[in-house]
């Protein structure tokens, strides 16, 4: 009876707090209290109290006790209720704001648990808990460097604590990843090959007279390239073509394309025969300035030039990647781009340099002589 008489005083002591934290407006977790108290109507509803749990815990529990044993079932939402309760009855118990912070965490509510996880820390500053609690919600929250400062902060206070040194440790490799995962990311989003190519501006400037002509053979080559990473970024694959730069005097756009599919090129010895006869035919025809040539290493049934060079030839192994071949009359080069995956993610790795008498794809394209221009 004594017990009764007793949880009916206490729940008119919390319905009075409760009006004067709604009149004032300063109660930063005004929703979590609606959301407990609508979990003790529907206990009530079934025959139980939040005092009272069916679960067997008796009256003579505390309100925090009760909550941590909910906690230990994995009922987040009545334990937090429970601290809620607790919470009001003594408003500057530290122990009351990092349970609950626990408990919000658990459900997902990450700004309400951080800012319990600032009142434990407000209430009782040397406490290694409230800065456990504030760590692991910035862990939740991505926000890796401040949980990183929150766990050692907390390792100052508890130096022995395993606990916090696990969350140290594990903080330190997830800022780690997620700024390899950002450099990765933005290797995918800025490609340049005009800096990987850079050194061949002298040689092409060597080969031809006209500044004019070898800079519109370079920005072919770079535009080609960079078509080309841009593509296995975003689907793992590229199409397998002859790319043409045109004579827009002399080229019958009409009848010529600047892109020739070749995906049956690599099948045999046979058909890579003819492609390389109509391609050269087509070279010539067109009145191009210069082809490349981009193919997957992954089609090449023939020639598969990367077999028997030794790995002073071929660094690469079984390395996915593709081929680059530029063909022009004064100057034929060769590049594999090969490729990885970090994070998930497929990234094309710095072109190499072949040597093309060695590792061609396809033989000459064009008659070998010095340009006039």
């Amino acid at each position: 009876m004594l017990t009764s008489v007793m949880c009916i005083e206490k729940r008119k002591r919390w319905r009075v707090e409760r009006k004067k934290v709604l009149e004032g407006g300063k109660n930063p977790t005004t929703d979590i209290i609606k959301e407990a108290e609508s979990e003790i109507l529907r206990l009530r509803r079934k025959g139980s109290s939040m005092a009272e749990p069916k679960e067997g815990l008796g009256s003579e529990m505390s309100l925090k006790d009760q909550g941590n044993e909910f906690f230990k079932s994995g009922k987040y939402l009545k334990a937090a209720a429970l601290y809620t309760q607790a919470i009001k009855q003594d408003p500057s118990n530290p122990t009351l704001y990092s349970n609950r912070a626990a408990a919000l965490l658990q459900l997902d509510k990450l700004n309400k648990a951080l800012d319990d996880a600032e009142m434990t820390i407000k209430l009782k500053p040397q406490w290694e808990k409230g800065y456990f609690r504030k760590g692991s919600i910035l862990e939740a929250l991505k926000r890796y460097d401040e949980a990183l400062d929150a766990f050692q902060i907390a390792l100052q206070y508890n130096p022995q604590s395993q606990e916090v040194s696990k969350k140290i440790k594990k903080i330190n490799q997830l800022v780690k990843d997620s700024k390899r995962a950002q450099e990765v990311e933005n290797m995918r989003s800025n490609v340049d090959m005009a800096k990987h190519l850079d050194t061949l501006k002298s040689e092409m400037s060597g080969k031809y007279v006209s500044e004019e002509c070898w800079k519109e053979l370079f920005s072919f080559l770079v535009e080609t390239m960079e078509t080309a990473v841009k593509s296995w970024h975003e689907t793992s694959s590229v199409e397998a073509r002859v790319y043409f730069l045109l004579d827009k005097e002399k080229t019958q756009t009409d009848k010529y394309a600047p892109v020739v599919n070749i995906d049956k090129a690599f099948e045999s010895p046979h058909t890579h025969g003819n492609c390389f006869s109509f391609l050269r035919q087509y070279a010539e025809e067109s009145f191009s300035k210069a082809a490349c040539l981009v193919t997957p290493k992954s089609i090449i049934a023939y020639p598969q030039v990367w077999k028997g060079q030794g790995s002073r030839k071929w660094k690469h192994a079984q390395s996915d990647g593709f081929f680059v071949q530029f063909e022009s009359p004064a100057l034929r080069k060769l590049w594999f781009i090969p490729s990885s995956n970090e994070k998930g993610q497929t990234l094309c790795r710095d072109p190499e340099v072949l040597d093309i008498g060695s590792h061609e794809v396809l033989p000459r394209l064009f008659k070998e002589k010095m340009p006039r221009s």
